[in-house]
């Protein structure tokens, strides 16, 4: 399969499922939890606050992991690995672009200063499960 070919079935599988589970790093040991995702390519976006304790952990270790996909049928279900690091940003046209109404429990609308994102670029992305495959990793 060409670079293109599974770049297209990674990009298919990220665009498909907006949750996730985001690993950062926290005392030398992984701190996972379930986010929602964005993507722009393979640039993926997700909302946090400011105030959370992701941003210390982040500013110390911007080395991040995300699993995406993996959903419905279980075993033979495509998912992603993407390995990467990640800085906040909180560009006004992002919270505006992404901004959904269920984020109201957690902000005062897209202007809330505590509404921020974190920007993962990826560095190694793996497709796993794909047709009964071998994993393959894109190269980025």
């Amino acid at each position: 399969m060409t670079n293109s070919d599974l770049k297209e079935k990674v990009q298919k599988v990220i665009s498909d499922h907006k949750t996730g589970i985001l690993s950062t790093v926290e005392n030398n040991k992984p701190h996972s939890r379930y986010m929602t995702f964005y993507n722009d390519e393979l640039t993926l976006y997700t909302p946090t606050k400011r105030d959370t304790e992701k941003i210390g952990e982040i500013e110390k270790n911007p080395n991040v992991s995300v699993l995406l996909g993996y959903e419905k049928k279980g075993q033979t279900d495509s998912y992603v690995e993407i390995s990467g690091t990640t800085a906040v940003n909180d560009s006004n046209q992002l919270k505006q672009q992404y901004w959904e109404e269920s984020f109201s429990q957690w902000f005062n609308g897209p202007d809330d200063p505590n509404y921020i994102f974190l920007e993962i670029k990826p560095e190694t992305v793996r497709i796993m499960n794909l047709n009964g495959e071998p994993s393959q990793e894109l190269n980025l």
